[in-house]
């Protein structure tokens, strides 16, 4: 089956202190840029707290694809959609009432997102797909940037893309992805994917960015 590819760039591994130029040199060839939320409460790792998260979507020349790694997600999803964001992403297991939280965040009129955790399965959650835009599979455990990808999350992406079947809901890998992986991952199911570690530590990141979206389409056709 063909599926139609995307490609988020993560922020998480780029000059933190140069962010506009460093979203710059991806934003023509990329589908949305990927801003990851911590709190060094629901990972052991902080990146942004709201205000600064906003400054970077005001700024910024393309759509966030927000991912809230962060506790207490219910109180602050909304608001993330209220600013603009395109996609807001919340972590089933950080997230206390899902489906009330899910709608909120469509109501403001951003892509709702549900992410799962490498050892939460996919079949406990399978009752909120009706307002899921878009599942994230984690094929790293959340928090930092540059990890391996793992192999054996992908029967979840296969259950996952079972799941979702012809209904037109994004099916995103996050994690470890890589010119090499990113096959991997599309022979699964998946179609949108997160890179952070090969986009910024390429020599040409938008150069990167072309290569995964091209590496990925040639699978997926």
């Amino acid at each position: 089956m063909s599926h139609d590819i995307r490609i988020t760039p993560s922020i998480l591994n780029a000059d933190f202190d140069n962010l506009q130029n460093e979203i710059a040199k991806i934003a023509a060839v990329s589908d949305l840029i990927h801003l990851d939320v911590m709190d060094n409460i629901f990972v052991p790792n902080f990146t942004f707290d709201f205000d600064s998260a906003r400054t970077i979507i005001d700024r910024c020349p393309i759509g966030i694809d927000a991912h809230l790694m962060v506790a207490e997600v219910d109180q602050i999803a909304r608001l993330y959609a209220q600013v603009g964001c395109a996609s807001v992403t919340i972590h089933a297991e950080a997230t206390e009432d899902i489906a009330t939280t899910l709608r909120a965040i469509r109501s403001e009129g951003s892509r709702s997102g549900l992410a799962l955790k490498p050892n939460t399965p996919i079949s406990d959650y399978e009752e909120f797909s009706d307002l899921v835009d878009m599942f994230l599979i984690m094929t790293v455990e959340p928090g930092f940037g540059g990890q391996r990808f793992m192999h054996e999350m992908m029967n979840k992406v296969r259950a996952t893309r079972a799941l979702i079947g012809d209904r037109p809901i994004w099916l995103q890998v996050d994690g470890g992805i890589s010119l090499e992986t990113i096959e991997i991952a599309v022979q699964a199911g998946a179609d949108t994917f997160v890179a952070g570690s090969a986009v910024f530590n390429a020599n040409d990141p938008a150069k990167m960015v072309v290569s995964l979206r091209e590496r990925a389409q040639a699978v997926a056709d």
